[in-house]
């Protein structure tokens, strides 16, 4: 097994290299009769794709999706809904002086060792443009999950020292998108976005944190005991490139706390059972709980500067790696949809496999 399809009940078996002609992927276990926004998918693509904000790659990209099974007058048949994302602005040369050289910080050394080959043409497969799949298929597990009332929204919480402080109960997320940041905060996404390019300027990155609210989940989410709901949404965002950590609720805040601070207290909201504080973020024993899902998540620095770094070729010598190409200084608001999109597919995986749980 490689890895490759994620999910049980509602799976996405994603394809393709960077630099290769396209990418892409199969969504198994849509059901039928799902009408499909295509512009809605596409929407969610050209958030992420390559050139769509200023402060990212310079790589241009259409990210035009071309769906080849599985619909029908854009309706799900309830079969494989195969589709590609073709590959335009691949820049292979700018990669030859990579053939026998590793880059501090990402997967060329490791991907050799267990495979005893890599594509060094913007690293191949372990590339972010790969996930460019996971948005198309997140986009149609998000129109499935609307069904159930189900809302994914994520944005940039923090970029490097500059942190949101604007409590979230005030945050209007439907301005996330309404900046190159992806900060639903206006002033903060200002700061933000001014970090970013002084960085970028001295030829260095940034890391970030994206937090994700998951709104309208149904109580009984979650399978004990391995595919508890927040260990899948963990190994999901674990999945994404250049995350290095993932908190639920309270998350490490919690070592501070005593258990008679920490514990939700049950409080009734009309006919339904919630809590008062969800420091669980949403998630009790593995199983939602009815309340909004909250969670962080980390993203490391970018590892390819623009300056020259210190590095081994294939023979083990010291070399200096000289810093050029098209990169992200800061991955953070481009992987605002990517970070919706995973949540998307556990949750939706999830709401199906609930379905024949119990009577």
């Amino acid at each position: 097994m490689a890895g490759n399809t994620f999910g049980k009940v509602f799976q996405l078996t994603s394809f393709g290299e960077s630099h290769g002609a396209a990418i892409g992927g199969v969504v198994d276990g849509c059901p039928a009769g799902l009408k499909l926004d295509l512009e809605a998918v596409q929407q969610e693509l050209d958030r992420r794709r390559p050139g769509s904000t200023p402060l990212g790659t310079a790589r241009k990209e259409a990210d035009t999706v071309e769906f080849l099974s599985g619909l029908l007058d854009g309706t799900t048949l309830g079969t494989p809904i195969g589709f590609i994302i073709r590959n335009g602005d691949a820049k292979s040369g700018d990669y030859d002086h990579l053939k026998d050289t590793y880059r501090p910080g990402h997967a060329d050394l490791t991907w050799e060792q267990k495979f005893g080959i890599r594509d060094h043409r913007g690293g191949g497969r372990a590339s972010a443009r790969e996930t460019a799949v996971r948005v198309a298929a997140g986009a149609i597990a998000r129109q499935l999950l609307a069904h159930a009332g189900v809302r994914v929204n994520a944005y940039v919480s923090q970029v490097g020292e500059e942190r949101l402080n604007v409590p979230l109960e005030a945050l209007r997320l439907e301005n996330t998108y309404s900046n190159d940041v992806r900060c639903p905060d206006s002033g903060t996404a200002d700061r933000m976005q001014a970090l970013i390019e002084r960085v970028r300027s001295e030829g260095d990155t940034l890391g970030g944190r994206i937090s994700c609210i998951i709104s309208g989940v149904p109580a009984g989410l979650g399978e004990p005991v391995f595919d508890k709901l927040h260990a899948d949404l963990g190994k999901a965002m674990f999945s994404i490139n250049a995350v290095k950590g993932v908190q639920f609720g309270s998350g490490f805040d919690a070592i501070a706390l005593r258990g008679s601070q920490h514990n939700d207290a049950y409080m009734k909201k009309g006919e339904a059972i919630g809590t008062a504080t969800n420091r669980s973020g949403g998630v009790q024993g593995g199983i939602s709980n009815g309340e909004d899902i909250l969670f962080d998540i980390a993203f490391k620095p970018v590892s390819t500067l623009m300056r020259d770094q210190a590095s081994l070729d294939r023979a083990g010598n010291a070399v200096t790696l000289e810093g050029k190409g098209r990169h992200d200084p800061c991955v953070v608001p481009r992987a605002v949809p990517i970070v919706e999109a995973m949540a998307c597919l556990v949750l939706a995986d999830h709401w199906l496999r609930q379905r024949s749980a119990k009577l």
